[in-house]
């Protein structure tokens, strides 16, 4: 999401930052350059319009036209305006009521209204610990009723009984009933759809609306509709008093329009992103954090908290147990590549790493890409278990076999293995040393050697970055539950300094 938008910005951006002293003509040129990649990111114009005075009101300042580093302020500026454009501070779900609290989804018909009402409920269970129920009101979509309870039976979340013939308010009043004797936190009601906005939508929603009394009213909407979305969140909001939105499938989103247009044009805040098919695949919405990755600032609170829900703790414990001895097998390996697919595969953390945007042609080339997790991962299962955990005894016929029975070439898994024995000999000298040791399991220890990247394995931090030359790499991060996992194959051409601690 926003990679178009954060291109642009990032080119107009370094001729600022670039320039000793700023003029006003500088930064009118510059604002009409942010204006386009804004219109070309299809952010609706009256909030580009809103936006840039404001920004240009700020920018043409004493204080700016003064400043040492003026492009800098600028930079800061655009992104303060962003923030307030986004909505400035995260709002989460509101569940401080007298449960059972009700939930109640709207949207259109296929903007993944379901889907999200499970990815709420599993998210709730999972993590608040809450007892939740989930109801279907969608009597008209063929299968509607069914689909939320094969989902529910998937996430281990209590969906209420299907009975045919009952209208919506008659189910939602089964479902309030049905809570209250059973001791249900949350009770999650998904409304019908439409097609389109039309007067027998809205009444329906209304009239469940008033009988359930939901605290949350969530409106679903599709990111990939654009312009659309935004209009219909202001719709929705105005007849149906929608207190947050949910976006969806921002995954497929280059432009990032509807998120930056919703919060302004309804006054809604945008409460969670959809970023993925998967059930687990729901972020909370950071209005700061979502303005860094836009200027390519990297959002790594994101990407801690994300390794901290979807990395297996026990699992790297053990992996931790062992690389204090200076051991890392191919298992070990493949254990953290799977990791990194959970956490969203290579580019979804990419997006997250600062600075990482401008290398984003170099990754490219170097074929640092999801395939290559894939191919990796393919090589590795065509192993024996032997040779997994003793990747010496490979030899050249076992180096052929291997390639073939991962339909690869035998040059792949060269490069694996010499991935594997950088990251290897990397484990064995942290494990010598408690300083350095110390890197490893809490990010507080000193800086990595040079090329080195951020420490670890899932035992804490992103492993190496090995074969990147120069650079004291990227500090460990520390503090999430088992680390990050790897990103295998070495960053190439990290710059001198890159991610030095200030």
């Amino acid at each position: 999401m926003f990679e178009a938008l954060t291109d642009k910005l990032q080119g107009v951006f370094d001729g600022l930052t670039g320039r000793g002293a700023l003029t006003e003509a500088d930064i009118d040129k510059g604002l009409r350059e942010v204006r386009l990649a804004l219109i070309e990111a299809d952010v609706a114009l009256p909030a580009i319009k809103d936006f840039l005075s404001k920004v240009r009101e700020k920018a043409i300042g004493a204080e700016v036209l003064r400043s040492v580093t003026p492009g800098q302020m600028i930079v800061k500026i655009v992104h303060d305006g962003l923030v307030d454009m986004l909505g400035a501070e995260a709002e989460g779900l509101h569940l401080e009521a007298t449960p059972p609290v009700v939930i109640m989804m709207v949207g259109l018909q296929g903007s993944g209204k379901t889907t999200t009402t499970a990815k709420i409920a599993a998210r709730l269970k999972n993590r608040d610990k809450k007892k939740v129920l989930m109801a279907s009101l969608d009597t008209r979509r063929p299968a509607a009723q069914e689909q939320l309870k094969v989902l529910g039976e998937q996430i281990g979340v209590t969906t209420l009984p299907i009975i045919a013939g009952q209208t919506p308010p008659d189910i939602a009043r089964r479902a309030l009933q049905a809570a209250s004797l059973s001791g249900v936190d949350v009770v999650m009601l998904d409304t019908a759809g439409r097609l389109h906005i039309d007067e027998a939508l809205m009444a329906e929603i209304a009239e469940i609306r008033t009988l359930a009394q939901p605290v949350e009213t969530l409106l679903v909407a599709d990111s990939l509709a654009g312009q659309d979305s935004v209009g219909v969140a202001k719709t929705f909001k105005e007849r149906v008093g929608v207190t947050g939105i949910v976006l969806t499938r921002i995954d497929g989103d280059g432009r990032g329009g509807a998120a930056l247009s919703m919060r302004w044009v309804t006054g809604a805040p945008i409460k969670l992103l959809g970023t993925g098919e998967k059930i687990d695949a729901l972020e909370d919405f950071h209005p700061r954090r979502i303005a860094g990755r836009i200027l390519g600032q990297g959002d790594v609170v994101s990407l801690v908290e994300k390794a901290a829900e979807t990395i297996d703790q026990e699992k790297a414990e053990k992996i931790a147990a062992k690389m204090k001895k200076g051991e890392f097998d191919l298992d070990d390996l493949s254990d953290q590549l799977t990791q990194m697919r959970r956490m969203g595969g290579m580019q979804g953390i990419m997006g997250m790493l600062p600075g990482i945007g401008k290398m984003k042609d170099q990754l490219a080339q170097a074929g640092f890409d999801d395939r290559m997790i894939k191919r990796q991962m393919a090589i590795i299962s065509s192993m024996t278990k032997q040779e997994r955990r003793r990747p010496d005894i490979l030899n050249g016929s076992r180096r052929r076999r291997i390639a073939a029975g991962a339909g690869t070439e035998v040059s792949e898994v060269n490069k694996l293995m010499k991935m594997h024995r950088q990251m290897a000999d990397m484990m064995k000298q942290m494990s010598k040393g408690k300083g350095l040791f110390g890197s490893l399991f809490g990010g507080k220890g000193p800086q990595m050697p040079p090329g080195a990247g951020l420490p670890g394995g899932l035992a804490g931090g992103l492993p190496g970055l090995p074969g990147a030359p120069k650079g004291p790499g990227l500090p460990g991060l520390g503090g999430a539950p088992g680390g990050l996992p790897g990103l295998p194959g070495g960053l190439p051409q990290l710059p001198p300094g890159f991610g030095r601690k200030r």
